[in-house]
């Protein structure tokens, strides 16, 4: 059998693959339940989490909005950790302390790898919520937002609530494809749940119950990576609990954050997360990655044929192409849907080519070597 041979076969069969898992994701996005008005009488006390670093021109912003919730101030507390930041991060959350927003300052010098689980580690230490909400210093929220969440935790009896988070506020043609493609991430999140096999989740917009990390151990065994907060801590407590692990599927829940402005700080943050990628302990978990990786490194060859090969057609590759951007147009339309997005549907075609470099170079430059992340770099 020739390479040409085995290679077409690769592609067949991973195409196949591939396209097979994206319309199963559809059907897990299918599955979940839609999330219905926010609930009013709310029984437990629940304590926001932001763990910041230099974000002195975005955490006003995301206080603002934390604040103005409709929810019950008896029930909330907001808690910031600042992670050693160099600007006034800190003096700028001291500004809030006398509407009840608390500040712990960490103070540990350069010697960790996951300063952020650490944030949050001491942020749980000190707080006196039953459910613990963590987002990020660069996010926006509707006033409905808590409630919708918080709601739907205690109606579902879950121990662990996912929820959307979507980019916005987009200034070039750059962001606004980062938005398409970050909406498909977070429909394999949610999808994943809806499936009943919980894969990665965003901790920008992530509720658990306190009591559920400590009996997990917090984040020990995974604090040692850089990233994984959400998503690592998320395997851990699906080992115990999957089937209370759910998805708030809500525009009300939507929390909204910020593509990167540039190509080197979006390849830094996926590099980062997908550094986590080797400590999954579900295998699932990690074929699914594999798969999806493998595809699109055989996608990419047979595309590099096709551009070596011209003005020869090489209809095995448009057939995959054509397979391909179909999938991930029947995943992905309801979520850009959902987020009253639909118009960005007509850069999928560009998206899909783009996507397949991308992955293939991320699926192996985030694992090995190191990274910068503001201003620290990264193992």
């Amino acid at each position: 059998m020739s390479i040409a041979t085995s290679l077409d076969i690769f592609l067949i069969v991973t195409t196949v693959v591939y396209t097979f898992l994206v319309l199963y994701m559809r059907w897990g996005w299918d599955r979940l339940p839609s999330v219905g008005a926010a609930q009013r009488d709310i029984r437990s006390k629940v304590s926001v989490l932001i763990a910041a670093r230099n974000e002195e021109q975005n955490i006003g912003r995301t206080l603002d909005a934390i604040l103005a919730q409709d929810f019950p101030k008896d029930k909330r507390e907001i808690i910031v950790v600042d992670d050693h930041s160099t600007d006034g991060t800190a003096a700028l959350v001291t500004t809030y302390a006398a509407r009840g927003v608390k500040l712990i300052q960490l103070n540990e010098g350069d010697k960790l790898n996951s300063y952020k689980k650490l944030a949050i580690s001491r942020a749980i230490a000190e707080a006196t919520g039953d459910i613990i909400v963590t987002t990020d210093a660069d996010c926006r929220m509707g006033t409905r937002w808590l409630s919708t969440v918080i709601g739907h935790f205690e109606q579902s009896g879950a121990v662990m609530l996912s929820s959307p988070v979507v980019y916005s506020e987009e200034v070039s043609y750059f962001e606004r494809l980062q938005t398409l493609e970050f909406l498909y991430l977070i429909g394999l999140g949610a999808a994943g749940i809806g499936n009943h096999h919980p894969t990665t989740c965003n901790g920008a917009n992530l509720a658990y119950r306190r009591d559920v990390f400590y009996e997990m151990g917090g984040f020990q065994g995974i604090d040692n990576v850089a990233s994984g907060d959400d998503e690592l801590f998320l395997h851990k407590v699906a080992e115990k609990h999957a089937e209370k692990i759910g998805f708030c599927k809500s525009r009300e829940a939507i929390v909204y954050t910020d593509a990167k402005p540039t190509l080197r700080s979006f390849i830094s943050q996926r590099k980062r997360w997908a550094s986590k990628s080797t400590k999954y302990r579900d295998k699932r978990v990690v074929a699914l990655g594999v798969s999806i990786w493998l595809f699109n490194l055989a996608f990419l060859a047979a595309a590099v044929h096709f551009v070596i090969d011209l003005p020869h057609v090489h209809v095995l590759f448009l057939g995959s192409f054509a397979l391909k951007v179909l999938a991930e147009l029947i995943f992905i339309a309801p979520l850009c849907g959902f987020a009253r997005r639909s118009k960005l549907l007509w850069n999928l075609p560009l998206l899909s080519l783009v996507h397949a470099v991308y992955l293939v170079y991320i699926g192996v430059a985030g694992n090995i070597g190191k990274y910068d992340w503001k201003g620290r770099k990264v193992n």
